[in-house]
């Protein structure tokens, strides 16, 4: 079989950039493993468009926002579903000292799009909540069902044969003058969309991936109030039914996708810094993210193998990032047009020439 693009893995990454190709008209082939606990699946599908102790606009937002709503507005009309669910994020002050950030980083400019009010101190409309120095209402944050999202679109892809479900085997791939060989399949090109693995892909292990653990608890708790999204340390994203979403952790030093006790009572104990609800813990995951050193996603062609790419490196906003990069992406592969330098791999090309001159691989 031939095929315009071959993707391998289907996260949010992969499965975003094989609609966005094949919606172009382009004829994909998605290679990817089956998998419960793969990083999209395990994540809560959090959009925040306000990150972080510093209280700064999440990169590039102005732009990946919209896009990525008009993005799963599509899929919701083409799966006749509800996929995205819009709620404001309520971001709790942790100190005064965080109270008093904010208050300097708001005076610095017009914050209306994004924040609908500023608390001094608790709101009172849930006696539950442990947020006597206030915080701020985040507006158009929400999260994406996600794994509902993916599994809509492998049945897409199973229904017209575009999809291998099987581990990618790198001893079978071949570079032709064509583009690609694999088995009995060839391509005009090749990209990896593998998450965390590209730090064993033998084309592409010499970027700056960081594997970073994070772990998630689902919780029971009935009286917690759901119209909004919390956020104090970690998020919790009521998920429907008096279930909520806990999460994240961050661990560099244990690049497994095993549940730990450590994580959980991590988890546990900042729940019970938001709320003194009495919850059961119902379900716990671990997955592993494909974090960067820069903080920005790796995508663009190999340097010199031209029939092959990444998209990559996403991290924890890959719901997004994804739509728009893809939409970038695609038009670059099919019309040759430019990628955003902030993306582009080519910042670390660098690395790849110190990579050869120290191992010096056979590729």
């Amino acid at each position: 079989m031939n095929y315009d693009f071959v993707v391998v893995g289907h996260g949010i990454a992969g499965a975003t950039l094989a609609y966005t190709l094949r919606k172009q008209g382009q004829q994909v082939l998605v290679i990817d493993e089956p998998k419960a606990n793969s990083a999209s699946r395990v994540a809560a599908g959090l959009v925040n468009p306000v990150a972080g102790k510093r209280f700064a606009k999440s990169w590039l937002v102005d732009t990946l926002l919209p896009y990525a709503d008009s993005f799963y507005d599509e899929l919701e009309e083409r799966f006749k579903q509800q996929l995205f669910i819009h709620k404001p994020i309520y971001k709790v002050f942790s100190t005064i000292e965080e109270q008093n950030n904010w208050m300097a980083k708001s005076a610095e400019g017009n914050w209306s799009e994004y924040i609908g009010a500023t608390y001094t101190q608790s709101t009172g409309q849930d006696p539950s909540v442990q947020d006597q120095f206030g915080g701020i209402m985040i507006r158009k944050g929400g999260y994406l069902r996600i794994a509902e999202t993916l599994d809509l679109l492998l049945q897409d892809l199973q229904q017209d044969n575009a999809l291998l479900p099987e581990r990618f085997e790198m001893d079978q791939l071949r570079l032709t003058e064509q583009g690609i060989a694999y088995k009995n399949i060839t391509a005009r090109h090749l990209i990896f969309c593998e998450g965390w693995q590209a730090v064993q892909n033998p084309y592409f292990r010499w970027l700056p991936l960081q594997p970073t653990k994070g772990e998630v608890l689902e919780v029971q708790t009935q009286d917690f109030n759901p119209e909004c999204i919390y956020n104090k340390a970690v998020y919790v994203v009521p998920v429907g039914e008096g279930r909520f979403k806990i999460g994240a952790t961050y661990n560099w030093r244990q690049p497994d996708e095993l549940p730990t006790p450590e994580g959980k009572e991590e988890l546990s104990e900042r729940f019970e810094q938001i709320t003194t609800q009495t919850y059961q813990v119902s379900r716990h995951w671990a997955g592993i993210r494909p974090a960067v050193r820069d903080r920005r996603p790796l995508v663009g062609r190999h340097p010199e193998h031209a029939q092959l790419s990444v998209f990559n490196g996403m991290g924890s906003k890959g719901v997004l990032m994804a739509p728009y990069l893809a939409n970038l992406f695609a038009k670059a592969l099919i019309e040759g047009t430019e990628l955003l330098p902030d993306v582009h791999i080519s910042r670390y090309y660098s690395l790849y020439y110190d990579y050869l001159k120290h191992h010096n691989p056979e590729l």
